[in-house]
C-alpha cells in the first residue's frame, strides 16, 4: 500500500545493502523479475533491449542474459559506453555474453518485446538528444514494451513526462510502487504494473516512514463505521446538505441522497424558501427545511445533532454564499466545502483558511483542478499533484482532496492517498456532488475527516465501475449497496 518517492526507494536500497545484501544480489533478482514477465512471451519471441548507462540498464543486462539462457534471442544497445559503466551495473554488463551495440544502432523492426531498461526512478532532468531519440524509437515500435522500474521519461514521484516518456504496456518495479506509477500521466505510460519482491525487508519502512500510499482498504475500512444490533438511527449522525436556489437544486438532492445510502441516520435539505416547493417534489426518505440565508442555516446547525454539512454546489458566487460558507464554519458541525463553496473565496482564500484553523470540528474542501487553483494559485504550478494537495492542506488546516482520474486526498500532517480505481464513466455532471455527501455522510457517523474522504474516493469509484458505460450520477448512490455488499463479503 506504500509508495515510495525516488528517494525514499534509494533509502531502502542503501539500508538493505548496509545490513548485508549485496547490491549486486538486488540487481540479479531485479533482472530475473524482468526476465519473468518478459518469459510470458512464447519462446522464439524476439527480444531488444535498450540498456541506460546506470542501474535501471544493469537490470537490463541481467534480463537479457536471464531470457538468453533460456533461448530467447535477444539483442541488447546501451546509451554510452560499456566502459562508463560503474559499480553493479558494470558487473550485470561483464556477465553479458552476446554482442552490446550503440543505442542508436538498434533495430527494432523484427521484435516482439522490447524491454525499457533506459532509466528507472531515479531520472531528475528532461531526456533529450540520444536519450531522447532512443524513446522515440521505442515508441514507434510495433512489439510490446516492457519497462524496468518505470517508463523512462516519467518522473518517478510526479508522473511527469520528462521530456518525452516511453509508452509501455507492462512495467515491472520492485519492493513497492512509486507515486509516479499511479499518477497520471505516468499510469498511462505505465500500463500493467508488477511489482516484485527483489529481498527488500519490509521493516525499512519502519525507518523511512513513508506518508503517500495507495487509497486502498487497509487505509480506512477499520475506521468505517458499522451500524451496531442495537443501534439506531440517531446514532448514525444527521447530515445537513445545502440547496441552491429553485433552479439549482438538482446538485443537493444528489449529495444528500449519496449521504444516507453511505450510512447517515437522517438527512436534511436546507432549502431557500423560493426552492422548497421543487425540493419538497422529489425528496421522500430525506427531510426538507427552510433556510433563509446564512443567518437561517446557523439557526438550523444550531442543534449539534446535525453534525455534518455539506454546501457549495450549485450555490452561486455572490457574497450570499460566502456568508452561508461563514455560517457553517461558525458551527460545531463537520462540514464538506465543494464547487461553489470553494470559487467564491478566490479573492480571499485566506479569509476562509482563518476559519478553518479557528475551528475544532473537521473540514473537507474537494476541489477539481480548476478549483484549485483559484483557492491556491501559487500552488497550481507545482509539478506534483501530491505536492499540491499536501501543501493545500498544511495551509488550509482542511484535509484537501484534489479531484481526477487520479484523486489525491492529502491531510494537514502529511498524510496522502493516491486513487486509481475511478472508471473513465466517472467524468459526468454531478458526480462531483455525489462524491460530496458520501464524504458528507461518513463525517456524520463520526469517520475521521482523512479517512472519510479517502474511502468516499475509494467507493465512488467503486461505485462507478459496477455501473460502467451509461452511467449517470444519479446511478451512483445505488450502486453503493452493491459495493458494499462486496466490501463485506
Amino acid at each position: 500500500m506504500e509508495l515510495l518517492t525516488p528517494a525514499e526507494m534509494a533509502e531502502a536500497d542503501r539500508l538493505t545493502i548496509a545490513s548485508g545484501t549485496p547490491g549486486m544480489a538486488l540487481m540479479e533478482k531485479a533482472g530475473r523479475a524482468v526476465a519473468d514477465v518478459a518469459a510470458r512471451q512464447p519462446l522464439g519471441t524476439r527480444v531488444v533491449v535498450a540498456c541506460g548507462p546506470g542501474n535501471n540498464g544493469g537490470d537490463g543486462f541481467v534480463a537479457a542474459r536471464v531470457l538468453a539462457k533460456r533461448g530467447y534471442p535477444v539483442r541488447l544497445g546501451l546509451l554510452g559506453s560499456l566502459d562508463r559503466l560503474k559499480g553493479d551495473a558494470a558487473e550485470a554488463a561483464a556477465g553479458w555474453k552476446g554482442e552490446t551495440v550503440p543505442i542508436a544502432a538498434l533495430d527494432y523492426a523484427d521484435a516482439g518485446l522490447i524491454i525499457d531498461a533506459l532509466f528507472g526512478a531515479g531520472l531528475d532532468r528532461p531526456l533529450t538528444g540520444e536519450a531522447a531519440e532512443a524513446v522515440d524509437a521505442i515508441n514507434a515500435a510495433p512489439g510490446r514494451v516492457i519497462a524496468v522500474d518505470l517508463p523512462s521519461g516519467i518522473h518517478g514521484g510526479t508522473g511527469a513526462i520528462m521530456g518525452v516518456a516511453v509508452r509501455a504496456d507492462e512495467t515491472v518495479t520492485f519492493f513497492r510502487p512509486k507515486p509516479g506509477h499511479v499518477l497520471l500521466p505516468g499510469r498511462v505510460h505505465a500500463g500493467r504494473l508488477t511489482v516484485a519482491d527483489i529481498g527488500i525487508a519490509a521493516d525499512v519502512l519502519d525507518t523511512i516512514a513513508p506518508k503517500t500510499v495507495l487509497n486502498r482498504k487497509p487505509l480506512w475500512l477499520p475506521a468505517l463505521p458499522v451500524p451496531a444490533i442495537e443501534g439506531h438511527k440517531y446514532g448514525r449522525g444527521h447530515a445537513v446538505v445545502v440547496s441552491g436556489g429553485m433552479l439549482h437544486t438538482g446538485a443537493a438532492r444528489m449529495a444528500a441522497r449519496a449521504a444516507l445510502r453511505i450510512g447517515a441516520g437522517l438527512v436534511t435539505v436546507a432549502s431557500p424558501p423560493d426552492a422548497l416547493a421543487t425540493n419538497a417534489a422529489h425528496l421522500t426518505a430525506i427531510m426538507l427545511r427552510r433556510m433563509d440565508g446564512a443567518a437561517g442555516l446557523a439557526e438550523i446547525l444550531a442543534d449539534e445533532r446535525l453534525n455534518a454539512v455539506i454546501l457549495g454546489p450549485a450555490l452561486g458566487l455572490d457574497a450570499a454564499t460566502k456568508d452561508i460558507v461563514r455560517a457553517a464554519l461558525g458551527s460545531s458541525a463537520a462540514a464538506v466545502i465543494d464547487a461553489d463553496g470553494i470559487s467564491v473565496f478566490r479573492d480571499e482564500p485566506e479569509a476562509l483558511f482563518a476559519l478553518i484553523h479557528a475551528r475544532t470540528a473537521p473540514v473537507v474542501l474537494t476541489p477539481h483542478d480548476g478549483e484549485f487553483a483559484r483557492l491556491f494559485p501559487d500552488l497550481a504550478t507545482l509539478p506534483g499533484k501530491v505536492e499540491r494537495a499536501r501543501e493545500a492542506a498544511a495551509r488550509s488546516g482542511a484535509v484537501v482532496l484534489l479531484k481526477g482520474p487520479d484523486t489525491v486526498v492529502a491531510a494537514p500532517d502529511g498524510r496522502a492517498a493516491i486513487a486509481d480505481n475511478a472508471p473513465p464513466h466517472l467524468a459526468t455532471a454531478g458526480s462531483g456532488d455525489v462524491l460530496a455527501g458520501m464524504i458528507g455522510g461518513l463525517l456524520a457517523q463520526h469517520m475521521p475527516p482523512f479517512e472519510a474522504a479517502s474511502a468516499g474516493v475509494w467507493l465512488h469509484g467503486e461505485a462507478g465501475a459496477v455501473l460502467g458505460r451509461g452511467l449517470i450520477a444519479e446511478d451512483l448512490p445505488e450502486a453503493l449497496r452493491q459495493v458494499f455488499s462486496r466490501l463485506f463479503d
